[in-house]
């Protein structure tokens, strides 16, 4: 058998509209989703050890993070976990609002890993709250992970925003991703996209590999293997 690499599996989840992006322009988050496909994401969730998201994310978006099915959350217990997995975030700047869901919301543990440069003001402000790990500067992903790793993290699922998921991407940390396309464009180049400019391992001369297309009401699931890790 060949041994298991230092860092968790990872999973990157994201729905985009046709043209490729993830939210609109306005103050209003945009829905992409349906209650279907809702349902198979807090599935997906209920299957992790943690799940992250970017500190943008959780200043525009403010997530819960949490699994939604009271059947799905018993059987987390009953396996002996937390009804939901653990929260990580990641932040450049330490620039988190404490009274944001992602502090406040369920019992499951919290981790923030910031950059060096931020350790001091990110433990003032949601120290109190969340566990908070000097993670490099820059933010090293690999340090992350390891660490992740090491508290017993084994699948970990990346709700975004584009920022994070292309720098998973970028650095070939990500071993899964399932993309949600809605059926419908933004049309607005000033709203975020799934992912920007970058140098990706996947290209022309190196395709993914599509382990699974479902439709799922009006919305579209594309599975992708990214590494020898994902079972196509």
């Amino acid at each position: 058998m060949r041994p298991r690499p230092a860092r968790p599996y990872v999973l990157l989840s994201c729905a985009t509209s046709i043209d490729g992006y993830i939210d609109d322009n306005t103050d209003q988050r945009l829905l992409l989703s349906n209650d279907d496909d809702l349902d198979r994401v807090d599935e997906v969730r209920a299957s992790c050890d943690a799940i992250l998201v970017g500190a943008e994310t959780v200043r525009r978006d403010d997530p819960r993070l949490l699994v939604r099915s009271p059947r799905r959350r018993e059987e987390r217990v009953a396996r002996g976990q937390a009804e939901s997995p653990a929260k990580v975030t990641v932040t450049a700047r330490g620039d988190l609002d404490p009274a944001a869901r992602f502090f406040t919301t369920g019992e499951a543990d919290r981790l923030v890993y910031c950059a060096s440069g931020a350790l001091e003001k990110t433990r003032e402000r949601v120290g109190r709250l969340a566990t908070v790990v000097d993670a490099g500067e820059p933010v090293d992903l690999g340090a992350l992970l390891a660490d992740l790793d090491a508290r017993g993290v084994r699948r970990l699922m990346v709700e975004g925003g584009g920022t994070v998921h292309a720098q998973f991407l970028a650095a070939g940390y990500a071993d899964e991703l399932h993309l949600v396309v809605a059926p419908f464009f933004v049309g607005d180049c000033r709203a975020p996209r799934f992912v920007g400019d970058g140098r990706y391992p996947w290209h022309p001369g190196r395709r993914a590999t599509v382990a699974e297309v479902r439709q799922i009401g009006d919305v579209v699931l594309v599975r992708y293997a990214l590494s020898d890790r994902c079972e196509a």
